[in-house]
């Protein structure tokens, strides 16, 4: 055989070895995500059924607690809030003499066991609150100095509640809450605050981005679940149109499929949820405006295509609904706002959630 016959066998040989290879690559990583989707089609068969329930002023007792069961919810949010004065000023304020007994500690433990009690688990998932509401993933500190006070404070907050998650025994803890310029700001500090989290609390992690950034979180792959603050906008109408509304789920849907696969981590609704009035899928993570009238019907519409869309998903872990007040003197004057409570919303939520 002649040297060029030679070197168009080993050529033919290299490219049809080359191509058996890719194809054994592709093969092995379609069936990866494959795997992926499929083995969490067991883990979702009870979905995580969650609401996100209001720290209360005073302290509670089971009655407060037992029409959560009515709505069908296996997992309840408790969420002490902690302060900071302004998005510049460091500082991380919890456990004040004069705070709410259902964000102090104790009133924390008590509520865990409440809900315990009527076999409810808990996310524990302390968050901040700025002054006058400022959204939290702005948060801007000048210099080094006050970026290592509000990382200490924070490390200081979070661990303390750690320490009860574990003692609780909690199946969820939430490390941070829309902190977007704090989580890119200072990635590395992050990776160490989860290393000392799982060294205290012994069960699932996870951080609650918000739905137009939790993509630039760098830590996912050190957690258990994909957090996603889920105010997705959905339909610009003042009573939402049902094909508008699933056509815009069918976008998102595609982004957090492939974002969940390319993790191979379940996303999970961290909050989710609609106000009772005009507009309520344009800007759903907006409180309801004064013009703006009460509009049930729109609400309940914007539920059922989430649970119609999206609850059935392998990807899908489950969510907390936004919000569900303890006190009947609380969610009866919020008509417009956020909680189910008293409307035609609560049916359709204890309907999906008996299902899922």
């Amino acid at each position: 055989m002649n040297k060029v016959a030679t070197y168009k066998s080993l050529l033919n040989f290299l490219i049809i070895g080359c191509s058996l290879l890719l194809m054994s690559c592709l093969n092995s990583s379609q069936s990866n995500q494959t795997a992926f989707l499929n083995s969490n089609l067991t883990q979702t068969i009870n979905k995580i059924n969650g609401i996100s329930f209001v720290a209360t002023r005073n302290p509670i007792d089971k009655n407060n607690v037992q029409p959560l069961v009515q709505y069908n919810a296996n997992y309840v949010a408790v969420i002490p809030y902690a302060w900071m004065r302004s998005i510049d000023s460091p500082q991380v304020i919890y456990d004040e003499d004069h705070g709410w007994w259902g964000e102090k500690p104790h009133g924390v433990s008590q509520t865990i066991d409440l809900m315990n009690d009527q076999n409810i688990e808990v996310m524990l998932k302390p968050q901040i609150w700025i002054n006058k509401g400022t959204y939290t993933g702005t948060i801007q500190l000048k210099t080094n100095e006050d970026w290592q006070i509000l990382e200490d404070s924070y490390r200081e907050y979070i661990l303390r509640f750690a320490r009860i998650a574990q003692e609780k025994k909690v199946g969820l803890f939430c490390i941070g809450t829309e902190l977007e310029s704090f989580v890119t700001a200072r990635p590395d500090y992050w990776r160490q605050l989860i290393k000392e989290i799982r060294t205290i609390y012994k069960g699932k992690i996870t951080y609650a981005g918000n739905w137009d950034s939790y993509k630039q979180v760098t830590f996912w792959d050190e957690l258990d679940y994909i957090g996603v603050d889920a105010y997705f906008p959905v339909c610009n109408k003042k009573t939402p149109d049902i094909d508008n509304i699933n056509q815009s789920w069918d976008k998102w849907k595609k982004e957090l499929k492939s974002f969940s696969t390319s993790f191979k981590k379940q996303i999970l609704f961290t909050e989710y949820g609609y106000i009772s009035a005009d507009y309520a899928g344009k800007e759903p993570w907006k409180n309801a405006q004064d013009h703006h009238e009460v509009n049930e019907k729109a609400q309940d519409i914007l539920y059922q295509c989430l649970f119609d869309k999206v609850w059935g998903e392998s990807w899908m872990a489950g969510g907390f609904l936004w919000k569900y007040h303890a006190e009947d003197s609380r969610w009866r004057g919020f008509a417009k706002r956020f909680t189910p409570q008293g409307k035609m919303a609560q049916k359709t939520i204890t309907q999906a959630y008996l299902e899922h």
